[in-house]
């Protein structure tokens, strides 16, 4: 059964929306409302608002919108019951029993996060048994501390092909449990074995205090050097960062992200707790939203080989779109971090960290290593991407002192470099001209619903009906002035269905707020709900607006009817009948 409208509505009185989106979002008031930059997509420039009278949220870049269901759904990539059950627990209420698909879906979610957690501990106990030596060698080779193993839950997978399937049975855990946590496989005869085995253990913990998952380093010269888990219900390597969990609660003030486990809890151990990893995967814009949530300000400390220069231009990009500060580490006297820890001191490391070169200044040096300034075909191509770079630049400031920096590297005057810059941003003033006023020419498009499923056929009807919805959102007994509107005089479909659910809540007393609808509409319809309540409308006179805008209902109706019949007509003639 579906979860009971009472249980909804006890959930939404006991969650407020300014509470929970902070938790994720740092919010400022301002005036009637919150705002911060948006966790669902990059921007420099806070469009995501939060009402805290209304319940809701709204993004006026991405047009994501919805109440608090809908905001967890969203922001853990959760399904509704799922999604209902997280702020169950967080408003401490015993969640109802459902036997929905989402219900057993939510039930598999916390079987798979169970046996992660014995698992976990079982990787970890078996470092004090004996046969565990390769494993504990390593991490005494590492130099790490008993407290820093326990701290991280570090562990060890022994050799051999079913020891985890065995431990795990004796829990209650079957094969099929394993393989679908990622933690067996089967191969091409049938068999199903460990799929960790002799590896020291690295357990993978989201920022709720889940196990989600594991990476596990090799012993011995089997490939790969590191494994991780697959993606499965409860992880997904793309939307989640090693050591967050602990960053997350950092006094430190930024974050210093890592290409890998061990270069995290080096740092971790010699007092940087600011150190995030990505898990086997480039830095993803999920990621990246995840780190805007925790912080403004991102350390890249990658690899100095090309691999990790490629993959920290590829950060730079993801980071700087989102508003973060963001620099880049250079390691010198070390080929790693926790190379140069042990060598030179965590002191070091800290005036190292203070020392991190803007990224601006980083990528204009990759872009002269890659050309031979004596050269002067070379020196052209170098002077064009520089100054390509440098025209991308929004302040002028920047733009000045890094096009010196540039004309002056390849023996060219500043003045030189400035006029090529101004030109290059003229381009692209243009060009953006160009795209503003084919949108102007084009309101109609600027009226349609950001999800394409959604768009209107009709946008003077919809427009007029967005009307209706808000007005009826604003105060449902403006019911009383559209009893003879039905959900099928609509022409978008989306919002006759809203129409519909509304008419029914008032019909039965039950009150109309965006919480209240979020068991019945989709993600992609609460937005577009979200967004018609932030529209200006006028309540001055709500019978008169009402009226109004059924009569725009009615008149487009009869438009369409009146346009079916001349295409009829037309069609019988040319077939050579008769529209008698």
């Amino acid at each position: 059964m579906p979860i009971p409208e009472s249980f909804l509505e006890e959930l939404n009185s006991r969650t407020d929306i300014v509470d929970l989106v902070s938790s994720y979002v740092a919010l400022s008031k301002k005036g009637n409302k919150y705002w911060g930059l948006c966790p669902f997509h990059s921007e420099k420039t806070a469009s995501f608002s939060v009402s805290p009278d209304r319940q809701m949220y709204y993004c006026f870049g991405c047009h994501k919108g919805g109440g608090a269901i809908n905001f967890v759904m969203e922001v853990e990539g959760l399904g509704f019951v799922d999604a209902v059950d997280v702020l169950a627990k967080r408003a401490g209420l015993q969640m109802p029993e459902t036997t929905s698909g989402d219900g057993s879906t939510r039930k598999k979610r916390e079987r798979l996060l169970a046996l992660n957690k014995e698992a976990a501990r079982w990787f970890h106990a078996n470092l004090s048994k004996p046969g565990a030596a390769d494993g504990v060698d390593y991490f005494q080779k590492r130099a790490l501390t008993k407290r820093t193993i326990t701290r991280f839950g570090l562990g060890y997978a022994p050799e051999g092909w079913d020891n985890l399937i065995r431990a795990m049975a004796e829990k209650g855990y079957e094969k099929a449990d394993l393989m679908d946590a990622g933690l067996a496989v089967k191969n091409s005869n049938g068999r199903i074995y460990d799929r960790f085995r002799h590896r020291v253990m690295f357990p993978i913990i989201d920022v709720r205090g889940n196990v989600i998952g594991f990476g596990g380093r090799v012993l011995d010269d089997s490939k790969p050097k590191y494994l991780n888990s697959p993606d499965t219900l409860v992880f997904n390597k793309s939307r989640n960062l090693f050591a967050l969990n602990i960053a997350k609660k950092t006094k430190l003030g930024k974050l210093i992200l890592t290409e890998g486990y061990m270069d995290t809890i080096a740092l971790h151990q010699a007092g940087f707790d600011c150190a995030v990893a990505s898990l086997g995967t480039s830095l993803t814009e999920d990621h990246v939203k995840l780190i805007s949530n925790c912080t403004k300000e991102v350390i890249i400390s990658y690899d100095g080989d090309q691999a990790g220069i490629n993959a920290a231009q590829r950060a730079i990009g993801l980071l700087e779109k989102s508003g973060i500060e963001v620099k880049v580490l250079r390691v010198t006297g070390a080929k790693d971090p926790d190379e140069f820890i042990k060598t030179y001191g965590p002191a070091a490391f800290g005036q190292l960290l203070e020392g991190s070169t803007n990224h601006n200044e980083y990528q204009l040096n990759q872009i002269k290593a890659k050309y031979d300034l004596t050269q002067d075909d070379q020196r052209v191509d170098y002077l064009k991407e520089a100054a390509a770079f440098v025209a991308r630049l929004d302040s002028p400031v920047e733009r000045e002192v890094y096009g010196t920096r540039a004309a002056e590297a390849a023996g060219l005057t500043p003045a030189a470099m400035a006029e090529e810059v101004k030109r290059l941003r003229t381009q692209r003033r243009r060009k953006a001209r160009r795209q503003e006023e084919r949108r102007a020419l084009s309101p109609a498009q600027e009226s349609q619903p950001a999800e394409r499923s959604l768009r209107y056929q009709n946008v003077p009807s919809a427009r007029a009906e967005e009307g209706v919805i808000h007005l009826l959102m604003l105060d449902s007994e403006n019911f009383q002035y559209a009893s003879a509107l039905q959900p099928e005089h609509f022409s978008s479909p989306a919002l006759g269905k809203v129409f519909g659910l509304l008419r029914d809540k008032w019909e039965k007393g039950q009150v109309c707020t965006m919480a209240s609808l979020s068991a019945n509409l989709t993600p992609e319809e609460m937005s577009l709900l979200a967004r018609i309540q932030e529209k200006p409308v006028s309540v001055a006179n709500g019978e008169r607006a009402m009226a109004d805008y059924i009569t725009a209902i009615r008149r487009q109706r009869s438009a369409d009817t009146d346009d079916a019949l001349m295409a009829f007509r037309k069609s019988k003639l040319s077939n050579g009948g008769t529209t008698e």
